[in-house]
């Protein structure tokens, strides 16, 4: 008998590995097709169909905290009766306001001010006798070795671009102004690395010459009294000369810096010792001590 050669006892292709089509999305497969049998044979016999039993959630707890949408209220002009119990409080609380920046001329102020952005004042005031001692006016200051003039204001950070405002400030002092600081918010902002806020610090300080100073503490308090609602420096200071009297300007920064340091601070300002509780809507305020 002859042999089948290999190749005849190979078998032939099962049906299964031949490309299948693809079913759509609306077809149902096995398992649906099984559950689907089932469900109507338990209806057929006249049994409940299953129901998935859903979990409920715990109820959340009540809190007696206020809500943080409680002390959201719309920004409306203050009344002139207002202001005037606002500054009338504020001079009864600080009556010797001044700034807490030491100097001796209207160039230590400007310089001292530079130094204290980003910088608390007593820092700057333990930095500035050293270095007003080995720069005593614009010129000394304009022709200062850059290392040296970073090495003394270190301490007061970010020296770099502070020595970089100091000199170039004191070489324009020096080129327009004959080495004196100018008197007029106009020149005294052409100056290189001096704006608004620094030169209404000089202005109401050393030449008394009425300034609104706008640093975060004014602009904070400032709405929350409900004296203004800009969110910008600027706009802040124009807001404010609408409603504070001219000659109040200097005395005013002053009150509000003061007021914001020791009890309007920044995220739980002291509202339940606060003189000016009664005048004052607390805008923004979520919560309080």
């Amino acid at each position: 008998m002859a042999r089948k050669s290999p190749r005849s006892r190979r078998r032939p292709p099962a049906a299964s590995s031949l490309p299948k089509s693809r079913r759509s999305r609306a077809t149902p497969g096995r398992a649906r097709a099984a559950r689907s049998r089932t469900g109507a044979a338990r209806h057929a016999k006249g049994a409940a169909p299953r129901r998935t039993a859903t979990v409920k959630a715990p109820p959340r707890p009540r809190t007696t905290k206020p809500r943080a949408t409680a002390r959201r209220r719309r920004f409306t002009p203050p009344t002139p009766e207002r202001v005037a119990a606002i500054l009338a409080t504020l001079e009864r609380l600080y009556p010797e306001a001044t700034t807490a920046l030491d100097f001796g001329t209207p160039l230590q102020l400007l310089i001292a001010t530079i130094l204290s952005a980003q910088c608390t004042d007593d820092r700057v005031n333990r930095v500035t006798p050293a270095l007003f001692a080995r720069y005593p006016d614009a010129a000394a200051f304009a022709a200062a070795r850059r290392e040296d003039l970073e090495a003394l204001i270190r301490p007061t950070g970010f020296f770099r671009n502070k020595t970089k405002a100091i000199m170039s400030c004191c070489a324009d002092i020096v080129a327009r102004h004959g080495g004196e600081v100018p008197r007029t918010l106009e020149a005294l902002t052409a100056l290189h690395g001096v704006g608004r806020k620094t030169a209404n610090v000089v202005l109401g300080n050393a030449f008394n010459v009425p300034g609104l100073v706008v640093d975060t503490h004014v602009g904070r308090v400032s709405r929350r009294l409900g004296l203004t609602a800009e969110i910008d420096p600027v706009k802040v200071e124009f807001a404010l000369m609408q409603v504070v009297p001219r000659e109040r300007w200097t005395r005013f920064s002053h009150w509000l810096i003061l007021h914001g340091r020791r009890v309007c601070v920044a995220r739980k300002p002291r509202c339940s010792l606060c003189p000016l509780a009664p005048h004052c809507p607390r805008i923004g305020v979520t919560t309080s001590a």
